[in-house]
């Protein structure tokens, strides 16, 4: 009988980061693949991204509307509830051996918390991380301790798993699921990308991820203003805007990111790029823009500058591409002046990413189809 391992996606990011291990566990003759999609995945405001699974070939086993029609903590929390009901009803008719689960968006944690009450192992890739800016570091450190089994980015994750009570021997260190998502893409030229995404690259060009600073609501929007405000001098550089999360406050950013894009001809915005345009673009912009944990994982392994702005990402391993700075007008404009100085781009040669790994899918699929559950979600907590 094969093992079935079930993954749950919330979101066209952890989508794009799980591709190739849904095919590699769907591939595998020994494991039987389920696919529960759940989150941004089924909200036509955030593009209806469920059908990016089903046209990659992956049948969705079960679908989860957790999103509602607004973003407050209210609502939010409303949303969790939904994913824990509807994430309950689907382990209980999939019956999986195992979820599978990358991250720390709230809809992960909901399945997290079914998935425990229904005594069913989870394996977590992603723990051990730090965003001390946002929701999603309880959220992450507490999907840790529901798991048995964790697939890390780095040693530094590990220790962190450690002090947080996992024993050592159900902790394994992969790499970067993204970064070696990279190397499985081959991507678009800028002229194919200015005719696949309909824009015109000017002589500078920046990609923009800004997502709501879930710890601190007010200051999401303001942040957000002073990044506009400093975008708009930037008449010569392409904008390519990638829209917020289902986060609290997020609605108030995507109608910003709206009117921008009406005043600013030199900008355009996109739902959902997909991983392959989304690769793309930062292959052929000059780096990134925003809080995004993308700015601080990926793309360093383009050699492409990132600029980090706020402490939404706060506590993560960066490499030397990135430009930390204050949400502030005037501190923005530095860092991009920074960024195109002759001095920083001669840096960005030189760049290697901590998050680089290589057969990162490929080792989690081993340890899947490997390890024993037996009595593995009974654990002990390790003491240092």
């Amino acid at each position: 009988m094969t093992r079935k391992i079930c993954v749950v996606t919330g979101s066209r990011a952890d989508y794009g980061l799980l591709r190739s291990v849904i095919q590699g566990i769907k591939d595998d003759p020994n494991l039987t693949i389920q696919v529960i999609a759940t989150g941004m995945h089924l909200s036509p405001t955030f593009g209806l991204t469920y059908k990016e699974i089903e046209a990659d070939g992956f049948f969705i086993d079960e679908k989860v509307e957790v999103i509602t029609e607004l973003d407050t903590p209210e609502e939010i929390s409303q949303s969790i509830a939904k994913g824990i009901i509807g994430c309950a009803k689907a382990f209980n008719r999939l019956e999986p051996d195992l979820v599978l689960l990358l991250g720390d968006r709230y809809e992960i944690f909901s399945a997290a918390i079914a998935a425990y009450v229904a005594f069913i192992p989870i394996a977590h890739i992603h723990g051990g991380e730090l965003t001390g800016g946002a929701l999603d570091e309880a959220f992450r450190h507490s999907i840790s301790k529901m798991s048995s089994l964790h697939f890390v980015a780095a040693e530094e994750y590990k220790k962190r798993l450690i002090q947080l009570g996992e024993n050592p021997k159900n902790i394994h260190i992969a790499g970067g699921l993204g970064v070696d998502s990279i190397k499985k893409h081959k991507l678009l030229n800028k002229h194919e990308l200015e005719n696949e995404l309909d824009i015109k690259f000017l002589d500078k060009s920046l990609l923009v991820t800004f997502h709501p600073v879930t710890l601190d609501i007010e200051s999401s929007e303001f942040q957000f203003k002073e990044l506009l405000s400093a975008l708009s001098n930037l008449k010569d550089t392409t904008l390519i805007f990638t829209m917020p999360n289902a986060d609290t406050g997020g609605r108030k950013l995507i109608s910003m990111v709206e009117e921008f894009i009406i005043e600013n001809k030199n900008a355009k915005a996109f739902t959902s790029l997909g991983q392959l345009l989304y690769f793309s673009c930062i292959q052929n912009t000059d780096g990134v823009i925003g809080n995004s944990s993308s700015g601080i994982i990926e793309v360093p392994s383009f050699q492409k500058a990132t600029i980090n702005i706020g402490d939404r990402q706060l506590g993560r391993l960066q490499a030397e591409s990135i430009i930390n700075c204050k949400p502030m007008k005037k501190d923005i404009i530095n860092a991009v002046e920074k960024l195109y100085s002759s001095s920083f781009q001669t840096l960005l040669g030189m760049v290697t990413n901590p998050y680089s790994g290589t057969g990162v899918s490929e080792k989690i699929i081993e340890v899947l189809g490997a390890i024993s559950l037996d009595g593995i979600i009974k654990k002990a907590f390790y003491d240092l």
